[in-house]
C-alpha cells in the first residue's frame, strides 16, 4: 500500500497480491472515491453486486456499508474526502443542499467520462510524492478538486443562481414531511407553490429523484437516525417502521436495505 495526505485529503493506492474481501460499516464523515487501475472488484451494494472494472469509479457516501472482493491482480486508487471539506467548498461558493447533508445521488462513473478529473488527480498525486511541498499549494488542490467533484459528481448540492430558493423550498418541504405522517405529492407542490408537474420536473433536475422517492428516504433516513442513536426509546422495529408511515413491513425492510445496504435489525444490533 502506498500512502500519501495532501492536505486534508487522504491518497491511497492499493495491491492485494490475491483475492481479498474487505467489509465495513459506514465511513463516519468521510466519502471514499475508488478508482480501479488494474484487474477487477465485485462491489455489494443495497442488494446488488456490481463487477467493476479498470478505468471504472465509484463515489460512497458516508452513511453506506462497503464490501468489496478483489480479483488477485487488481489495483485500486482510493482518495478520502472529509465532509468538512466539502461544506467549505459550499460556504464558499454560496452553493446550498438539504439540511440532511451532502450526498452524492449517483454511485458509479467512467473516469474517462468525467471532464478533467483523471489529470487533475494525476496533478494531485504528484505533488503527493514532491519532496517539495508547500502547504497553500495542497490546499489550493484539495479545493479545487472538492469543487470539481460537487460539479461533475452528481449530488443534492445545487449551484446554480436561484438555487437558494430551491432550498429554502426544501427546507420547507423537509418540516412539512417529518411533522406530517401521510404527505401527498400534490399539498408538497402546493406548498412550493407550482403546480404538480412543474414540481416533478424541479425535482428531477435538482434533487436527482423523484418526489415520491425523496419522502420516502427522508423517512428511512429519520428511521435510520433513531436506529443509530442509543438515547432512541425503540420499543420494536415494527413500531418505528409505523411511526414513520411505512405499514407494509416486507416493502419497509425492502426499501431500507436498498438504501443502506443493510435490514433495519442489523443496525440495530450494530448499536447495541
Amino acid at each position: 500500500m502506498s500512502y500519501r495526505a495532501l492536505a486534508d485529503l487522504d491518497l491511497c493506492r492499493i495491491t492485494y497480491g490475491g483475492s481479498t474481501r474487505v467489509s465495513s460499516a459506514a465511513l463516519n464523515d468521510v466519502y471514499h472515491i475508488h478508482i480501479l487501475l488494474r484487474g477487477s472488484c465485485l462491489w455489494r451494494v443495497k442488494g446488488r453486486c456490481l463487477c467493476l472494472r479498470a478505468g471504472e469509479l465509484i463515489v460512497i457516501n458516508p452513511d453506506e456499508p462497503v464490501d468489496f472482493t478483489y480479483s488477485e491482480d487488481c489495483e485500486k486508487f482510493i482518495l478520502k474526502v472529509p465532509l468538512r471539506v466539502l461544506e467549505d467548498v459550499c460556504s464558499e461558493q454560496r452553493w446550498v443542499y438539504p439540511k440532511h447533508g451532502i450526498r452524492f445521488i449517483e454511485a458509479f462513473y467512467s473516469l474517462a467520462d468525467v471532464e478533467g478529473l483523471a489529470a487533475l488527480l494525476d496533478m494531485m498525486r504528484k505533488e503527493a510524492e514532491s519532496e517539495n511541498r508547500a502547504y497553500r499549494v495542497d490546499k489550493s488542490y484539495q479545493y479545487i478538486f472538492a469543487a470539481k467533484m460537487l460539479s461533475l459528481l452528481k449530488s443534492n448540492v445545487l449551484r446554480a443562481g436561484h438555487n437558494a430558493t430551491i432550498a429554502v423550498m426544501l427546507e420547507t418541504i423537509d418540516s412539512y414531511i417529518d411533522g406530517n405522517m401521510d404527505v401527498r405529492v400534490e399539498e408538497l407542490a402546493g406548498l412550493a407553490g407550482v403546480g404538480v408537474r412543474v414540481f416533478y420536473t424541479l425535482f428531477e433536475r435538482y434533487v436527482g429523484v423523484s418526489p415520491k422517492r425523496y419522502i420516502r428516504g427522508r423517512r428511512l433516513d429519520k428511521v435510520r437516525e433513531c436506529l443509530t442513536d442509543s438515547t432512541c426509546n425503540i420499543k420494536s422495529i415494527t413500531g418505528l417502521a409505523f411511526d414513520y408511515g411505512f405499514v407494509h413491513l416486507g416493502r419497509f425492510s425492502s426499501f431500507y436495505k436498498d438504501r443502506f445496504g443493510e435490514l433495519p435489525s442489523e443496525t440495530l444490533m450494530r448499536r447495541v
